[in-house]
């Protein structure tokens, strides 16, 4: 009797997972080979497996040609932080695990912003060390920093301290001067060669102008600036036809779009009927799932960017112009595709019901923040009149919105009122101003209506068991907040409930319009954790929110587009799954990268532009508010043109001064004359080198 033969495994991620796992030790890739006999695989499409799973940091390959699963070998995968100190941090990948200190000694040639993976040795304190064991992939093989010459030999020290490493110039360009900015290739990463080692590939020189500074943010943070040709010819060539079929006619009611002067990507219009029972809102979303497929090159590129980044000058969209100002942008007077959240709201503003369908709208009128608040706030009559058509409805929105305000602020959510700046450019093209930019009621409106749409589609996929990419904020740490409360109480401000949103919205409130309230809002918004994506829903603190994620700017976040897909999925009745948890979870630390790494350089663009601002101010003098306090001086916010610099403690020459962490403060031995986060000083602008990121002030005598 012949023996049944066994169906044949196929090779997949998962299945070799469960062999790793069923063996319990490390197994080789003959081995492997063999339990796919019946399937038997070349061995070049096993290992592109293999290597995707070390990529992600889920296996290791170990010295004797065996891979083995890093959670059973006390390994975890993460990227490398590195500090000012020499020493860093892994960020695993995995959510919940604790960051992992590495001492230099202990990066085994790894540098900032790889992915690597570390071996967990003790526990300090309660906290994780490790050592790094394996650099999965480099962040870049770009550096920027500065030439300089040793022994006849040219060498790029990077511009970025937590890139401890200098590297030798190899081939021509030898002949560049000392301290010039440039931009190289690493030809030799450390520990590839003796030294490491690249190739200059451009000479970007002094930071002179906002173009050259954008620039060198570009270069620094690897932002791609281009799309591929195909990904181009892909957009140019999607269908232009708005047809109604299999949609929802939405183009009677009158939608309107606010944003800002300056926008030109309209990811959402907005309409509010009044009823008979309170109101019905209308959020429709451009529908750019509809042209934008999983796996096309659009896609891709929109994945591999994230998120779109505005820069002062320009911008650098997710996706080609063709789509993002053009298809699929909500222009007025246009048909277009949309998803539609319908939202019906009772008298008070409770939400009592809601349903999402795809739609076609027409936008009747393009409206700024700015026309929308001299309508209903200051009853500009010009302006009325000129919004006549749609002026009943705009009333109706602010209505609205303040009664969903009133609820949001009454369950706990948090309001953070920091001023943002706005950079004004003279005709030439040079900064004329740093003013702070106003936040109008008119942007509440939109804020209100937005986070009502994701809430409410949150909650209609949750509620059907639906995995999904949530955007999550967690409480802060206790440590944090016991910092926050010692700063309350150094300032004699109380604060009477521990650890709750609402409480720590009551001390916003209560510091309103006070000296104070500046830095309570900054300091607050530093203790708390980053929001970030997620496949599983943890809620968001700072929203007071049980379920939250993305799902109104599908233009300019990647997250909104796969939002979008989950929805439409659902809604047209397919039950297979769109993505598994496995694909969530990837997408959720990919795109919580990107949005780390693109606020990171829109941060810092605007710190050099603020630089870049003071440059002809030497010697001039200002006031400012200390924003935080060092041990080695304290930072200063200037009042009304939005910069901040550093005094450092070795310019105070009247004493020696010694840092009280505990009081947020330096304080003088001799005079006793202290310097606390809050006072109002007095400053001389001293240094201002854009190219080194570098703004000090003295602190003028009395």
């Amino acid at each position: 009797m012949k023996r049944k033969r066994k169906d044949p495994v196929s090779v997949t991620e998962d299945n070799i997972l469960k062999i790793f796992s069923n063996a319990r030790r490390p197994v080789g890739i003959d081995e492997l080979e063999n339990i796919f006999s019946q399937d038997r695989p070349k061995r070049s499409e096993l290992m592109k497996i293999i290597n995707s799973l070390i990529a992600k940091g889920r296996v290791i390959e170990l010295k004797n040609k065996r891979f083995g699963l890093t959670k059973e070998m006390n390994l975890i995968s993460g990227t490398l932080w590195c500090t000012r100190s020499g020493n860093g941090f892994v960020i695993p990948d995995t959510e919940g695990q604790r960051d992992v200190f590495v001492s230099s000694r202990n990066f085994n040639n790894a540098v900032h912003g790889d992915r690597v993976t570390v071996r967990l040795d003790h526990y300090f304190r309660g906290k994780p060390e490790g050592k790094i064991i394996r650099v999965i992939s480099r962040k870049s093989n770009k550096i920027i920093g500065f030439t300089k010459r040793y022994n006849n030999q040219l060498y790029i020290t990077p511009e970025d301290y937590r890139y401890n490493t200098e590297y030798r110039v190899i081939g021509g360009d030898k002949d560049i001067p000392d301290g010039q900015l440039v931009v190289a290739e690493i030809t030799a990463f450390p520990g590839d060669k003796p030294d490491p080692q690249c190739k200059i590939v451009k000479v970007i020189g002094a930071l002179t102008s906002l173009t050259a500074i954008t620039k060198f943010i570009e270069y620094k943070h690897s932002l791609v600036r281009r799309f591929s040709k195909a990904a181009e010819d892909e957009a140019a060539n999607v269908a232009q036809d708005i047809l109604p079929a299999g949609r929802k006619d939405l183009r009677e009611l009158k939608f309107v779009t606010i944003d800002g002067q300056s926008a030109r990507d309209f990811d959402d219009a907005v309409a509010v009927e009044r009823t008979s029972r309170g109101f019905t809102l209308h959020v429709a979303i451009a529908d750019v799932s509809h042209y934008v497929k999983p796996g096309s090159l659009l896609d891709e590129e929109a994945y591999k960017r994230g998120t779109s980044i505005y820069f002062p000058d320009r911008v650098l969209p997710m996706l080609p112009k063709a789509l993002s100002n053009g298809i699929c942008s909500l222009n007025p007077l246009e048909d277009r595709y949309t998803l539609t959240a319908s939202m019906r709201f009772d008298r008070e503003g409770r939400i009592t019901g809601s349903s999402f369908y795809p739609s076609i709208i027409n936008s009747h009128m393009r409206l700024t923040y700015e026309a929308v608040e001299a309508a209903t706030v200051n009853r500009d009559a010009k302006v009325r009149c000129k919004l006549d058509p749609c002026l009943t409805d705009l009333e109706n929105m602010a209505e609205l919105a303040a009664l969903i305000t009133c609820l949001r602020e009454n369950r706990g959510s948090i309001d953070f009122d920091l001023p943002e700046p706005a950079v004004i450019f003279d005709i030439t093209g040079g900064i004329s101003q740093i003013i702070r930019a106003e936040r109008l009621n008119s942007h509440r409106i939109i804020e209100e209506f937005m986070i009502s749409a994701n809430e409410a589609v949150a909650r209609f996929l949750e509620g059907r068991g639906i995995s999904a990419l949530f955007r999550i904020h967690e409480p802060p740490e206790k440590e944090k907040l016991r910092d926050f409360e010692r700063l309350l109480q150094s300032l004699g401000i109380g604060f009477k409930k521990r650890g709750t949103a609402t409480a720590l919205q009551d001390v916003l409130t209560n510091v309103c319009g006070t000296k104070y309230e500046f830095i309570v809002n900054r300091v607050l918004l530093r203790s708390m954790k980053q929001a970030r994506y997620s496949a599983v829903n943890r809620g968001h603190f700072g929203l007071a929110s049980e379920s939250y994620l993305h799902f109104t700017s599908p233009i300019r976040r990647y997250p909104d587009l796969v939002c979008h897909r989950i929805l439409k999925n659902i809604l047209a009745g397919t039950k297979e799954l769109l993505y598994t948890d496995e694909q969530l979870i990837t997408m959720a630390s990919h795109l919580s990268g990107r949005e780390r790494l693109v606020m990171d350089a829109e941060r810092e663009l605007e710190e050099r532009i603020r630089i870049l601002y003071m440059k002809d101010k030497l010697g001039e003098t200002f006031e400012g508010v200390i924003s935080h306090v060092t041990s080695f001086g304290f930072f200063v916010e200037l009042t009304g043109i939005f910069v901040e610099g550093l005094v450092l403690v070795s310019s105070l020459v009247d004493d020696y001064y010694h840092f009280e962490e505990e009081r947020y403060r330096i304080i003088g031995t001799r005079t006793h004359k202290s310097y606390r986060i809050g006072d109002t000083v007095a400053i001389k602008v001293v240094l201002a080198d854009v190219t080194s990121n570098r703004l000090h002030f003295e602190v003028c005598a009395p």
